[in-house]
């Protein structure tokens, strides 16, 4: 989902060029790996050039100091086994989630082009930021795919006061031929915690119902909320809530890692193992339908997505789309950079 929702962002813009470069020399400073540094740079300038600011560049700081703590694992040494015809387990030996995840869905389409689908559980891994990165990579690579991973615990459960759940995320990503992937990114949670921190250094009000403060009381002050609520609010947060629990299921109990409300929380000169776990879901249209009935449909559907009537007059757009719009938008104007991060990479 793009932070282009929340209004104008009045920050100074900088080229995607320098701030790639800012980014990866901080996490290779703090102790990452080339490998490491390079996969973690491009997830959060997937995130940042796509709109998705609480994901983006402003994660790099709360990165290196984990890698500073020791809390994550600068230079990790992957483990891949494959368990079946179409299936793989990654041990992410606790490293930056971003490797471990490209490296899950590289593996996992490397699997749907020999059996139909390829499914890949990484277990050991920490934070890998948007989701959608490592879908859009496997759409990239011309398959349907899906990446999921629990989180600590943020989220109260639906008529729950305390944390449980983490936020979540469910990504999927089609390819389209001759056109850019059908792309959706969305956490479990109405919203991500990393949105109350980056609604914090902008100084804004949060939307109504999407947060709460420690005693479980709904608020808008961004230095006052601690809990998030489950996607769908007061009334209707059990579906929220029970999408979190399936990606608890798929991302933890699947693959061996620690459920989200047992997971020690990263940051905060915490040094004690961050535990989480990934899974990436890769299927091959072509052993399906076939590919070219597969974008003859996907075509048929879109088509038909974007013609059909609108309330407000704006066009309908397909999931993505809102996110194409801002890549076009940021590459001509640059890509704007909250005042906490524009310090940390030295960039005011």
């Amino acid at each position: 989902m793009s932070d282009a929702s929340i209004g104008p962002v009045k920050s100074p813009r900088f080229p995607a060029e320098l701030l790639q470069k800012r980014v990866h020399l901080a996490l290779r400073d703090a102790g990452a790996d080339e490998a490491s540094a390079a996969a973690a740079t491009r997830a959060l300038m997937h995130a940042s050039r796509l709109g998705i600011d609480s994901h983006g560049v402003r994660l790099a700081s709360f990165y290196a100091e984990c890698l500073r703590s020791g809390q994550i694992n600068g230079t990790p040494a992957f483990k891949l086994q494959r368990t079946a015809a179409a299936s793989a387990m990654l041990d992410a030996d606790h490293g930056l989630g971003h490797a471990a995840a490209y490296r899950g869905m590289e593996e996992a389409c490397r699997i749907a082009r020999e059996s139909g689908v390829g499914a890949v559980g990484i277990a050991h891994s920490t934070h890998y930021g948007a989701a959608g990165a490592y879908a859009l990579a496997g759409a990239e690579a011309g398959l349907i795919a899906i990446s999921t991973t629990n989180a600590d615990s943020l989220v109260a459960l639906y008529g729950g006061k305390t944390r449980f759940h983490g936020t979540n995320p469910i990504a999927a990503a089609a390819p389209v031929r001759d056109s850019k992937p059908w792309l959706l990114d969305m956490a479990s949670s109405a919203i991500p915690y990393n949105r109350i921190l980056l609604y914090r250094s902008l100084q804004r009000e949060l939307p109504a119902d999407v947060t709460a403060d420690i005693d479980g009381e709904p608020t808008r002050d961004p230095h006052r909320a601690e809990i998030l609520t489950p996607l769908g609010g007061l009334d209707f947060g059990f579906k929220g809530a029970g999408l979190a629990g399936l990606v608890t299921i798929l991302s933890a109990v699947l693959t061996g890692a620690t459920p989200d409300h047992l997971v020690a929380p990263m940051g905060d000169g915490n040094v004690k193992p961050h535990d989480i776990g990934h899974f990436c879901l890769a299927i091959d249209p072509a052993r399906f339908v076939g590919r070219e009935a597969y974008d003859g449909l996907m075509a048929q559907y879109l088509a038909g997505l974007r013609a059909s009537p609108a309330k407000t007059g704006e066009p309908v757009l397909a999931p993505g789309d809102r996110e194409w719009l801002t890549l076009a938008e940021r590459s001509r104007t640059g890509i704007p950079v909250d005042p906490d991060t524009a310090r940390f990479l030295e960039l005011a």
